[in-house]
């Protein structure tokens, strides 16, 4: 007798830099979430799709729980809140390189308001380790909980992915297929854009300036009579010292931006791009509503 189609939805969550994004885009095959070694590097509630023949996955990559200092960091938390509310399954992930910590016996508490749904403990980045201490951090994962399921994961190594999407989908309710087959994500071309421009300038930034670091697209139309899209990008931050970082020495660390962004642009469009970018100051946007809304949060 033939298993039932499955499909529903599960949110990574966990502290900021465990690998849910790296995860996410592993599974789906394909970059649908930006990376940074940053705090806060995912904003929103990204949609990837995972297909297989017994089932569909739709992964939420949501913001890390973390505590709040401003309102932004509020509105993601709230954000997270909202999402894990409406899974059919949490993959709670915790990196097997680090001692279990405050932050995620914070996240396993907030888990207890969750009451619909299955939780999967997930031990990612487990190429950093011997078995040895693999064996020590499942027992320390299996002590915080009654779970659903534990497994170990390595995103980078490409080890045990077909297992946790097996895994994962047999947790999900007996359903239609969710999204067509093409479909990897439900992010627009556009949001994705701003994203990879911000996964840019995230890179080799320091201190607060992450936090403080928006994207937003101005416009993007094919040049008349050539293979070419013109992009135009602004990137915000709230202080001018942090539009001189971004900016750099004559303009070279902004230069460097473009070129990485346009090379994962292009990968995305499948067509050369001109990509221009603007550094603008939005003074204090994460503590201001207005300036939060109009900048997308």
């Amino acid at each position: 007798m033939n298993n039932p189609y499955r499909a529903g939805f599960v949110s990574f969550v966990g502290r900021p830099n465990v690998g849910k994004s790296t995860l996410t885009n592993a599974l789906v095959g394909e970059k649908v979430a930006i990376t940074s070694s940053k705090p806060q590097t995912t904003r929103r509630a990204i949609r990837g799709i995972v297909h297989r023949e017994i089932g569909q996955l739709i992964i939420v990559d949501t913001p890390g729980l973390h505590r709040p200092r401003t309102l932004l960091g509020q509105r993601l938390n709230d954000l997270v809140e909202s999402t894990l509310g409406d899974v059919d399954v949490i993959g709670f992930c915790i990196p097997a390189n680090e001692k279990i910590g405050v932050g995620d016996t914070f996240i396993n508490e907030q888990l207890n308001n969750y009451r619909r749904a299955k939780l999967v403990a997930i031990v990612t980045k487990s190429e950093l380790v011997s078995k040895e201490q693999m064996a020590k951090q499942l027992l320390a994962v299996q002590s915080l909980r009654e779970w659903d399921a534990i497994i170990p994961v390595s995103a980078v190594a490409e080890d045990q992915l077909e297992e946790i999407t097996t895994l994962l989908i047999s947790l999900m309710p007996v359903s239609e297929q969710l999204y067509p087959d093409e479909a990897v994500t439900d992010e627009s071309i556009e949001m994705r854009i701003c994203e990879l421009v911000r996964e840019a300038a995230l890179e080799g930034v320091r201190d607060e300036l992450p936090h403080s670091l928006a994207v937003t697209l101005d416009e993007m139309n094919p040049r008349e009579g050539k293979d070419l899209m013109d992009v135009h990008v602004n990137v915000w931050v709230e202080r001018d010292s942090q539009k001189a970082i971004i900016i750099g020495h004559k303009g070279s660390r902004l230069s460097d931006v473009g070129r990485r962004a346009r090379l994962e642009i292009e990968k995305l469009l499948g067509q050369r791009v001109f990509l221009s970018i603007r550094v603008k100051v939005a003074p204090d946007w994460q503590r201001d509503p207005k300036q939060l809304g109009r900048l997308g949060f």
